[in-house]
């Protein structure tokens, strides 16, 4: 496929925070794909604070300025802000004339900001700029990412296209269709904490029957990660898996039914039809 933006160039990316940084890093570390063309010296990150502007430049050879309006002109534009600061953002990107899509040369605009929509962005940056939406999570930080992508009015096939192999060079990246973007959101933008929390939940139950705390944390993390690459590596469906682990009568069997007799599937849809509730009320912000 012919990349619609050519990724030896540059690349300005407006946040350097955890994502912004976990982004740019794995982009520069990628061996192959989509993103094995792209190098520190082609990328520039805008960050309001000088910490982290100096550890960012030390630590992985990027360029930094404080503000957008600094920022110099692009290929692709990565927004990695919080959606809390978002317009201010956009307001002042759009008086920087090298990266306007009013320009001659505007550049591909990706948003990794949660709940906040691609009509949305379009509206506060005018005029019909070519706009790629992404949910990330976290785990991309270490090539395991899982993200959404999806384009806005504006965005060409090619230009989605190209942007969902630019992180799938972080993990998994899936095109969805916009308004499915808030559940993709609840599910993996934010699941690696739901993960998380039932890595400790099964580590303080399993301190409550006497287990040392460190050492059922090991088992369980282990277990989670274990499970997730057993699933991954075979053909089997995650339901067929669940089925090969319990025995008839078995220890399985016996904490399955305990665990969807407390609720088991009820805490999970009420947390992600909670998160899905809270990414629709950000974009109406």
């Amino acid at each position: 496929m012919e990349q619609t933006v050519d990724a030896a160039k540059k690349i300005v990316v407006v946040g350097g925070g955890k994502m912004g940084e976990a982004i740019m890093k794995g982009w520069i570390s990628c061996a192959e794909g989509a993103a094995e063309p792209i190098v520190a010296s082609n990328i520039q990150v805008v960050e309001p604070s000088p910490e982290r502007r100096a550890f960012l430049t030390e630590t992985h050879g990027v360029a930094c300025v404080e503000d957008v309006l600094q920022a110099d002109g692009a290929d692709m534009v990565v927004i990695a802000v919080k959606p809390q600061v978002m317009a201010a953002m956009l307001s002042n990107l759009v008086k920087n004339e090298q990266l306007s899509p009013a320009g001659a040369s505007a550049p591909l605009f990706v948003s990794i900001a949660a709940g906040q929509t691609t009509a949305g962005i379009e509206a506060q940056l005018g005029g019909k700029p070519q706009l790629v939406r992404v949910m990330p999570n976290m785990p991309l930080a270490v090539g395991a990412g899982a993200s959404g992508v999806c384009g806005g009015a504006f965005a060409q096939a090619d230009q989605v296209a190209y942007v969902a192999e630019l992180f799938d060079c972080l993990g998994k990246a899936v095109v969805v269709d916009e308004s499915q973007m808030d559940t993709v959101c609840a599910l993996s933008g934010s699941g690696p904490a739901y993960v998380a929390a039932m890595i400790e939940a099964m580590r303080d139950a399993a301190v409550s029957n006497g287990l040392d705390a460190e050492l059922a944390e090991a088992l369980a993390l282990q277990t989670v990660l274990g499970t997730a690459q057993l699933i991954s590596s075979t053909n089997a469906s995650v339901a067929q898996t669940r089925e090969s682990i319990c025995s008839p009568g078995g220890t399985t069997i016996a904490a399955l039914e305990a665990m969807y007799a407390a609720g088991f599937d009820e805490v999970f849809k009420a947390g992600i039809d909670a998160a899905v509730a809270r990414s629709k009320e950000l974009a109406s912000c």
